[in-house]
C-alpha cells in the first residue's frame, strides 16, 4: 500500500473496484499532460450507500452526503487504476456534482460536500481545496442519485 491508500483506510474507508462503463467508447478517466479528467461517477453499488433515486425525495440529504463521499472514492479508484497510484495527485482542481433532485430540493451544495470534504481530508487543505459546481438535475442515466466528476493535477504526466 501507499501513503494515500493507508490514509483512506485510517479514515475507516476503502476504495471500491473501479466503475466499469457500459460502452467501450468511454472510460473512467483520461490523462492529458499533467491533468486527469474523470467521467461522471455514481456511488458504487454494494458499498452501503444509496445509488439510485431522488435526493430530497426517496433519499434523505444526510444519506446523499454519504453517497457523494462514496462517489468520490469511486473516482479515486478510477484514477488509481489509470495512473498507478494516488500519490501522483498533486492538486484537486475541480469537482462537479450533478444531483438527481426531487422538486423543491435546493441543497445540492450540501450533498456535494460529501465529495469535497473527502478530498480536503485526504489531500489536505491546500492540495484538496478545489473549484466546484453543484447542480440539481431532473434525471440522471440509470436513475443514479448523483454523478460526480473531478479534474486532478498530477505531479508528473506518467500514466500506465
Amino acid at each position: 500500500m501507499n501513503r494515500m491508500t493507508d490514509k483512506i483506510h485510517e479514515m475507516g474507508l476503502k476504495l471500491p473496484k473501479p466503475f466499469i462503463y457500459p460502452s467501450p467508447n468511454r472510460t473512467g478517466c483520461v490523462v492529458t499532460g499533467n491533468l486527469v479528467y474523470t467521467s461522471g461517477h455514481p456511488p458504487p453499488s454494494g458499498f452501503g450507500v444509496a445509488v439510485h433515486g431522488k435526493v430530497g425525495g426517496d433519499i434523505a440529504e444526510r444519506e446523499a452526503v454519504s453517497s457523494a463521499q462514496a462517489a468520490a472514492l469511486n473516482i479515486l479508484a478510477s484514477v488509481e487504476q489509470q495512473v498507478g497510484s494516488l500519490e501522483a495527485i498533486k492538486q484537486v482542481v475541480k469537482v462537479t456534482g450533478l444531483v438527481n433532485s426531487a422538486p423543491g430540493f435546493v441543497r445540492q451544495f450540501a450533498v456535494v460536500d460529501g465529495a469535497s470534504n473527502l478530498f480536503v481530508d485526504l489531500f489536505g487543505p491546500s492540495a484538496g481545496q478545489h473549484a466546484r459546481s453543484a447542480i440539481g438535475v431532473f434525471e440522471l442515466p440509470r436513475q443514479f442519485c448523483m454523478e460526480i466528476e473531478a479534474i486532478f493535477e498530477l505531479s508528473n504526466s506518467n500514466s500506465r
